[in-house]
């Protein structure tokens, strides 16, 4: 009988899920990190929700683990990267919390504009001060979303309610969701321009980090008042206390911190600021739905071998694992690559169209779209996976098209991503050498022969001498070293590629300095 430990404070439900399948369950929140390490031993599943830190050690602890599930969305208290190296599946619950962490974001707005916390510290003081308070409708304002993806949507959704107008900055959102949802899609500067309060709805990735930055901050409207229930991170604190106290800003709500558990912060001292210890989804409701989830779903992988909503493991049969293995590596770097390529500038993602040819046309291709799909999305979208990828791609109106082509090219088995923006189309191609390892055959056309490496720099320019000495020098003088150094070209004189693997990531300073070369179109990292 499998036996599962919960150490964290989950409804009695998921107890009796557990022991109604046949899974022996032990119930201990509250152990210390030594404690857990001590008895973790004969464990075959660990439920948790964000107090446990499921760490190296910990696993390390655990020869017997199989199954890591988190009954939320966020897995930062997972180290996936050991669970995955150690082969125990890590499992999330995405959709269990959604309306409840939507329904706090609104209650903020409310709370923001009526002044509600301040109000009633004051009247419960004793102070009867009615001409101090004096706040603002939420009817006929303007809204702007930064994300509108599940719950995004659902704010947008309650927003119209109110008879708000709904701007919404997101990639991913289609003009058909958009008219759906009845919010109209804009690009982020004019998102800033117009909106009397602004709301943030996405992950945390590097192209969100900061997303409202001192630059951004200022952008806005006097009188804005801001609205942060999805990462702390997303807003430079710092930045918002700056245009607080000038009084450029309003106000802010925050119920997530750049540093938590946020014990200390200036912003706490204004009166025109509403903080929450990360409440989004602290309600019943929303506990009770992602503890029934995590249950069933851990059940399911422990009793038959089933897999949903993980994030490190596809979902595919004892059968046909061994042999999808490379290929859907090679998928995923793919996508990967082609997401990271992917910039704001280019419009909203419109299509990703994934082609097969040769050998890898007759497997199961199901998964290996879903890797790709999950490649594309995930360095723009953050907690995206192959079982969710293509729910999220369906929810953002974005079309998947599969192609299998029965001619036989120069390669046993050839895979091309295509994406689609409003503004560009790019496709990286590859295969398997030795049916093991993947390699990049392709780029926009552009032939280019090269294996994929933690660390890449990819960049565009005119194909004109004098190009590779400079670009060459600038990273000497950096003391960066070139692990590989690839070159490709549409034509002599016109598009060139150059695709470089580096020892170490590439910092900011000399990307900037390689990006103000002549002759260089686009430079970008590529981190896999």
């Amino acid at each position: 009988m499998p036996k599962v430990l919960i150490s964290d404070k989950l409804s009695p439900a998921a107890i009796e899920i557990f022991r109604r399948r046949g899974v022996e369950v032990d119930f201990k929140p509250g152990l210390s990190p030594a404690e857990l390490r001590a008895i973790i031993a004969p464990y075959d599943g660990l439920a948790v929700r964000s107090a446990t830190k499921v760490t190296r050690e910990l696993l390390e602890a655990a020869p017997n683990l199989k199954v890591v599930g988190r009954a939320g969305i966020g897995v930062d208290n997972v180290d996936v990267t050991s669970a995955s190296a150690r082969g125990v599946v890590v499992m999330n619950t995405p959709y269990g919390n959604a309306i409840t962490t939507a329904e706090h974001a609104i209650a903020m707005m409310f709370a923001l504009a009526r002044q509600i916390p301040e109000a009633s510290a004051s009247t419960k003081a004793g102070r009867w001060e009615k001409n101090r308070f004096m706040g603002v409708e939420l009817f006929g304002k303007t809204l702007g979303l930064i994300g509108c993806g599940n719950i995004g949507s659902i704010v947008a959704d309650r927003a119209v309610g109110l008879k708000m107008k709904v701007v919404a900055f997101d990639p991913f959102l289609s003009e058909k969701r958009a008219l759906e949802l009845g919010v109209e899609k804009v690009e982020l500067n004019e998102l800033l321009e117009r909106a009397d309060f602004v709301t943030l709805h996405t992950p945390l990735t590097e192209q969100t980090r900061n997303i409202l930055s001192r630059e951004n901050l200022a952008k806005l409207k006097r009188g804005t008042r801001v609205i942060n229930c999805a990462r702390g991170g997303l807003v430079d604190e710092q930045a918002l206390y700056e245009a607080l106290t000038s009084g450029h800003l309003a106000g802010a709500a925050l119920d997530v911190f750049e540093v938590e558990p946020a014990t200390e912060s200036p912003l706490f001292a204004l009166e025109n600021v509403v903080c929450t210890p990360h409440l989004g989804a602290a309600t019943a409701e929303a506990q009770e739905n992602v503890a029934l989830q995590v249950a069933d779903q851990m059940a399911d992988y422990l009793l038959t071998g089933a897999v949903s909503n993980a994030i490190n493991m596809p979902s595919v049969t004892a059968e046909e694992a061994p042999r999808l293995k490379p290929y859907m590596e090679l998928a995923r770097l793919l996508g990967s690559m082609a997401g990271q390529l992917t910039q704001a500038r280019d419009g909203a993602l419109r299509a990703i169209r994934v082609e097969y040819e040769g050998h890898v046309a007759e497997l199961n291709r199901r998964p290996l779209t879903a890797a790709a799909l999950a490649g594309v999305l995930g360095p723009l979208l953050g907690a995206v996976n192959m079982v969710n990828a293509p729910i999220v791609a369906r929810e953002r109106g974005i079309e998947v098209a599969e192609t299998v082509h029965e001619r036989r090219g120069d390669y046993a088995s050839l895979l091309r991503v295509t994406v689609v923006t409003d503004g560009y189309e790019r496709s990286v191609a590859g295969t398997l050498v030795g049916e093991a390892r993947p390699r990049l055959v392709e780029i926009k056309g552009i032939a280019v022969e090269a294996d994929f490496a933690p660390d890449m720099l990819y960049v565009t320019n005119q194909d004109k001498p004098g190009f590779i000495g400079r670009f060459g020098m600038v990273l000497a003088n950096a003391g960066i070293n070139i692990a590989t150094f690839h070159l490709g070209r549409a034509a002599q004189g016109g598009d060139a590629i150059c695709l470089v693997s580096l020892d170490a990531p590439m910092p900011e300073a000399v990307l900037a300095e390689l990006r103000s070369l002549p002759l260089v179109m686009q430079a970008t990292p590529l981190r896999f």
